[in-house]
């Protein structure tokens, strides 16, 4: 039977990361993930590109149950540190909005970097390797793999959450957390479109592939200003990805959808300038022609010149556009979920080591633990920290250099 100092279970961004610095400490490690390659969630984020950290990476940009228990690894393991190993590799990277950086050429090139550091670490990598069974002892831990046994004193569970199915995702590291008797708090989808209800879906099914500038908000008064994206199914676009994980079945959202704009101002100055022109010409300078032909439809704007529209009318008009309500029918789903919220409860681990409290040498790191970001790196940032704070505690702990 072999032995490890180290057994990590998942070969995606946490798991890769913790196992190529716990190998760099001198520490023998092996890497198991049941997929065909490692890494297969980097390889299609960011479109392809990876967004792998944001600048602006910080405590408030994570929702958890225990909205502490982040601030550890985040201030020990920064943004600036993982882009100064980008820096380090050669890697070409730009800012797109709002903090989010992204590889010039492709999310492969974080992958080989991973590797190469899994490499420099004489990291033991296995794939398409099933974890039958985990048994555990006085002396630490024994893993039945594909009828093959290994074991080792310290096991990271890093396998992610259920988001993205159709990359392997599964419900495995709750189950260890489960078995060992850990809390594991509710899971949904997180950063996902939103669904409609049938009426609302067939009046603004037309509009699939219009975007238009949004600030929407939650009942908890969150809001985050980015675009908006109609859909076939619904409502997405960065801005609804953000709210969905602050939003509740049966809850409404609201719509701002002239943030740029003091509409009633506008509506003032161009009826003074052109009082025979249609409103829905001089909606369409602020919103998307088609959008407001389709509520014009519905009869929710008038059909009317900016001559003939009353204060009255005006005054429901800005309300309309400034406070949309929605009420989703739901999400898509963890199909096209980019994070799960919700996890191995935070309060049964240590915010500086990511061990269990009560288990000695079982560790959670990554999406596995209830730690949610938004969007834009935010959880990229999640799994290097967190695989590098576990990843010192396990030098700590087998007193490597």
């Amino acid at each position: 039977m072999k032995k490890f100092d180290v057994i990590v279970i998942g070969a995606g961004a946490a798991g890769l990361f913790c196992a190529a610095q716990a190998g760099q400490a001198g520490l023998k490690v092996l890497l198991v993930d049941n997929g065909k390659k490692p890494g297969r969630k980097i390889l299609m984020s960011g479109g392809g590109r990876c967004n792998f950290t944001n600048l602006y990476a910080e405590p408030g940009a994570y929702l958890s149950a225990n909205p502490h228990f982040c601030k550890s690894a985040l201030a020990r393991y920064t943004q600036w540190d993982f882009i100064d190993l980008v820096g380090r590799y050669g890697i070409a990277w730009h800012e797109k909005t709002l903090g989010q950086l992204f590889c010039d050429e492709s999310a492969q090139q974080i992958v080989d970097m991973l590797m190469a550091e899994c490499e420099k670490g004489q990291v033991t990598l296995r794939l398409r390797s099933e974890i039958l069974n985990i048994v555990r002892d006085d002396d630490g831990y024994t893993l039945s793999l594909n009828g093959d046994e290994v074991r080792t004193s310290a096991l990271v569970v890093a396998s992610g959450g259920l988001s993205m199915p159709g990359l392997g995702a599964s419900p495995f590291g709750y189950k260890v957390a489960r078995q060992f008797g850990l809390p594991v708090l509710p899971t949904r989808a997180g950063l996902v479109p939103f669904t409609l209800h049938k009426p609302q879906l067939a009046q603004f099914q037309t509009l699939s592939g219009v975007s238009v500038a949004a600030v929407i908000s939650a009942e908890n008064g969150v809001s985050f200003r980015e675009n908006l994206l109609f859909t076939h199914r619904g409502l997405s676009g960065p801005a609804v990805l953000q709210i969905s994980s602050y939003w509740q079945p049966g809850e409404w959202v609201t719509v701002n959808l002239v943030p740029d704009a003091d509409l009633a101002a506008f509506l003032d100055e161009r009826r003074s300038a052109q009082p025979d022109q249609s409103l829905k010409n001089a909606l369409a300078q602020q919103l998307p022609k088609r959008l407001v032909e389709i509520l014009q439809s519905e009869g929710q704007i008038p059909d009317v010149t900016l001559r003939q529209l009353n204060v009255r009318q005006q005054e429901a008009l800005v309300d309309l556009l400034t406070n949309w309500r929605v009420q989703p029918n739901g999400t898509e789903g963890y199909r096209t979920a980019e994070v799960t919220l919700g996890g191995v409860d935070t309060h049964a681990l240590s915010s500086r080591t990511m061990e269990a409290r009560e288990v000695p040498g079982l560790y959670f790191i990554g999406e596995v633990v209830d730690v949610t970001g938004w969007l834009g790196g935010y959880n990229f940032q999640w799994a290097w920290s967190s695989a590098w704070a576990c990843a010192q505690a396990l030098q700590e702990r087998h007193g490597a250099a």
